[in-house]
């Protein structure tokens, strides 16, 4: 079998003792780990390695595979020129892979920068290797904004061309984890960022994939990470592949989350494709929709497309048509906001309207995000907060950050957040929030409001 193995590697600079000055010795375990990395391949002999890694030409839309005949890079950036790499390109290899991810629908290939940029995320992890065993050709790939799907199913691409191409291949994923574990770290501490390493440990070590699909979105940006993508391309490549993992070493060290992972290939299981749990959303837009989100769909979908707003269709329920309330409508592409606007209290005349004009301005008007195109309208999923009437209340001890969402008000001022948020978990950061939001200063007297809501989703 032409898949032989993956790796997921850091890729710290100061690993490297010309850059370390002797600061490398604190993570002594994942030099270790990566001499060991080394050995392997040197035994498995590969006729190519392709690398993915985050710090080359990536784009929004589209994957970078680099084409030139050879991929030659240094660190002369950090001050260490001496330590460099100069590896032959497999362009032919380069060629399957992208020919097999269009088949697939997923935008990739050689456009944009013909000359790579400094990437020490692919530099590092060469060195290493290259210590050992040099008798292969390489594909570099850069990562992009495309979503976890397309990342898995590239990486499935990869492994369809590397069994056309039927030479022994091993994919080495390049990525640090979280860079905020410790206050005194480069990019401080957030206590999701040592969530999100707990959890990437122990899929490393067990080979469980699936559970890259369980961690919330939330997690992984407060993480502050350039690994995950890199990993769930790994898991790609090793679809429908049993394996045997082993997590070789993990450090915090310097507030930086290096792991050092083996996932040796032992052949077929048509039941390790994890991807399927990841689209169950997909498959929730085939279903009957309730109604409320399904006329929020509507109004987008015909306002992008005809840039018109709708007419109320006439088929809705007499609670849609009659009855008045305050909405917010909120839309989410791949598990991550693309939109947000709502009323505090109703008004148009009916819910119906309400929903059809906040959910064109969710698409169109909130300020955080550009319009939404026709090209993400099947990638788009929609939320409908129905408000009740806001009732006043005497301070934070009567709210319930799960259960009741806060206005809170100075003068003209007013600021709302919603109940039951992602990663919204206390009272304190509830408001605080909302405070932001309206602009209001913490040390200034506000008043507070709460109020319930019937989310549709």
């Amino acid at each position: 079998m032409a898949i032989k193995a993956a790796f997921i590697v850091p890729h710290p600079p100061i690993i490297m003792k010309e850059i370390g000055h002797g600061e490398e010795q604190k993570i002594q375990n994942t030099i270790d780990s990566f001499h060991e990395i080394a050995r392997i391949i040197a035994n498995i002999k590969p006729a190519r390695i392709v690398l993915v890694s985050p710090h080359g030409n990536c784009y929004h839309d589209y994957f970078h595979i680099f084409s030139k005949e050879r991929f030659k890079g240094d660190l002369s950036s950090f001050r260490a020129k001496s330590i460099s790499v100069d590896v032959k390109c497999d362009k032919a290899l380069a060629e399957l892979i992208a020919a097999e991810a269009r088949t697939m629908h997923i935008p990739s290939g050689s456009l944009g920068h013909k000359d790579l940029f400094f990437d020490h995320g692919a530099v590092i992890p060469l060195y290493f290797i290259n210590q050992a065993y040099t008798d292969y050709e390489l594909v570099h790939i850069s990562l992009s904004g495309l979503s976890l799907i397309d990342h898995y199913g590239l990486g499935i691409a990869i492994q369809k061309a590397a069994l056309r191409n039927n030479k022994d291949t091993v994919f080495v994923a390049s990525g640090d984890l979280s860079h905020r574990l410790k206050e005194k770290g480069p990019y401080g501490f957030t206590r999701e960022g040592v969530e999100f390493d707990k959890e990437i440990i122990k899929i490393i070590d067990s080979g469980d994939f699936s559970k890259l699909f369980d961690i919330p979105s939330y997690i992984v940006r407060q993480a502050a990470e350039c690994g995950f993508k890199s990993l769930v391309m790994l898991a790609g490549f090793l679809d429908k592949l049993d394996v045997k993992s082993r997590l070789l070493s993990y450090q915090d060290t310097f507030g930086v989350g290096y792991a050092v992972g083996a996932f040796i290939a032992k052949g077929q299981n048509s039941k390790r494709c994890f991807v399927e749990k990841y689209k169950n959303f997909e498959d929730k837009k085939m279903k009957k929709e309730d109604e409320y989100v399904a006329l929020a769909r509507y109004a987008v979908e015909y306002y992008v497309k005809n840039k018109k707003i709708p007419s109320v269709p006439e088929d809705l329920s007499d609670e849609l048509k009659n009855k008045k309330a305050g909405v917010f409508v909120s839309l989410k592409k791949h598990g991550n906001l693309r939109g947000c606007i709502g009323t505090i209290a109703p008004l148009r005349d009916s819910v119906a309207e309400e929903i059809i004009y906040n959910a064109i301005s969710s698409c169109s008007d909130d300020p955080r995000f550009n319009a939404v195109t026709i090209e993400e309208l099947e990638d788009l999923e929609y939320s409908v907060d129905e408000l009740f009437p806001p009732e006043k209340i005497d301070g934070k001890a009567e709210l319930d950050p799960e259960k009741y969402g806060v206005i809170v008000s100075k003068g003209y001022r007013r600021g709302l957040l919603l109940p039951n948020l992602e990663g919204v978990d206390t009272v304190d950061y509830q408001v605080s929030i909302a405070l932001q939001k309206a602009g209001i200063m913490p040390h200034e007297k506000y008043s507070l409001e709460r109020f319930k809501v019937v989310r549709h989703q």
